[in-house]
């Protein structure tokens, strides 16, 4: 096969991409580490010089110096040479260090460590029928997920999504009867408890380990006594809701319409499916073109989300980046006559279903 000639300016361009993606893995890993040691939440108390910060987290002093080096590098932590002292901004403090803040992201970190973790089965799944379960990953992927999303529905969930929803805020603060289907850790349902103690929140998952995590998060946040987690899947709980919500989760299953009209045979009259997926444009190439996600949700999704539902039932595969007309497709299959867009943010579509 002939090659064809390189333009040296473009082939400058691609490389320096290159580069940048490269150094976003690594700092990337570097946050990571610096959640994991206690790092931020140690220069979060004030500047520190490499041998007090390792002190302080009881880590090697001459590998902390190299990691905030790293840091000060990438911009996240700031150095005073004449002090030669670290300091975290108290923007980056609320990144980093402060897991109660709504922009903090250091743990969401787990995810990507886990896609390292399991390279070897990811790929066995390109070679073969696709088929990864969610189950079958390392735990660092379920810490991950939690923490990436955690802090978005805290922020949004009860300012702005459920009181976006057609009568949905005044039948919670009356109280309602709420399924979180695919519940994970169960951040989302521990949200919706806080927010609405009138209200009783049941969260499902296929996933043994994600529903013992989940009744800890709940005990932790004092809300067991109105949220509960079973053990069961998306077209095997039991009951009957007002509202039915999937976070971040219906595209990874592999029957969305049967998981669908399965809900829509769980609803209460008037009830309402909430659903959360990752943002995206129905126009493949706008959405490559334009979606600042677009990159980091599609390859996500070939690891993770896609494998997922191909080890399942039916195995649609509708991927992160199915978008609102896809998914509105899927909603239609299965016997909903109202569908809409209730609101969105940079890194999430809320859809509203009603039969």
């Amino acid at each position: 096969m002939a090659q064809a000639a390189i333009d040296e300016a473009r082939m400058g361009e691609f490389m320096g991409r290159m580069a940048g993606y490269m150094t976003g893995g690594a700092i990337c890993f570097g946050v990571w580490l610096g959640d994991e040691l206690g790092l931020y939440r140690a220069l979060a108390e004030g500047a520190k010089t490499a041998e007090e910060l390792a002190k302080a987290t009881g880590c090697h002093a001459r590998l902390v110096r190299e990691w905030a080096d790293g840091q000060a590098a990438a911009g996240l932590v700031e150095p005073d040479p004449a002090a030669a002292t670290y300091r975290l901004s108290a923007e980056g403090a609320a990144a980093l260090a402060d897991d109660n803040s709504p922009v903090f992201v250091a743990r969401g970190m787990n995810a990507f460590l886990s896609v390292s973790i399991d390279h070897e089965k990811i790929a066995a799944a390109f070679r073969g029928n696709g088929a990864l379960s969610w189950g079958d990953h390392h735990p660092c992927l379920f810490n991950g997920t939690e923490w990436f999303f955690r802090t978005g529905y805290r922020a949004f969930l009860p300012n702005d999504w459920l009181p976006a929803l057609d009568g949905v805020d005044a039948k919670l603060r009356a109280g309602a009867s709420v399924a979180d289907v695919g519940c994970g850790h169960g951040a989302s349902a521990v949200v919706i408890a806080t927010a609405y103690p009138s209200s009783t929140v049941v969260g499902f998952d296929f996933h043994p380990a994600s529903i013992d995590t989940a009744r800890k998060r709940a005990a932790d946040a004092g809300v067991s006594d109105r949220v509960s987690f079973e053990l069961a899947d998306a077209k095997g709980y039991p009951g009957s809701y007002d509202l039915i919500c999937f976070f971040d989760c219906l595209h990874d299953m592999g029957d969305p319409v049967g998981i669908a009209a399965y809900a829509r045979e769980h609803l209460n009259p008037d009830g309402t499916v909430l659903l959360v997926e990752p943002f995206a444009i129905d126009d493949k190439s706008t959405n490559l073109a334009t979606n600042p996600m677009s990159a980091l949700f599609y390859t996500v999704s070939s690891a993770i989300c896609t494998p997922n539902s191909l080890s399942q039932e039916v195995g649609l595969g509708l991927g992160a980046q199915a978008g609102e007309g896809r998914l509105r497709e899927v909603f239609e299959q299965a016997g909903f006559s109202r569908f809409r867009r209730a609101a969105e943010t940079p890194m999430n579509l809320i859809l509203e279903a009603r039969a």
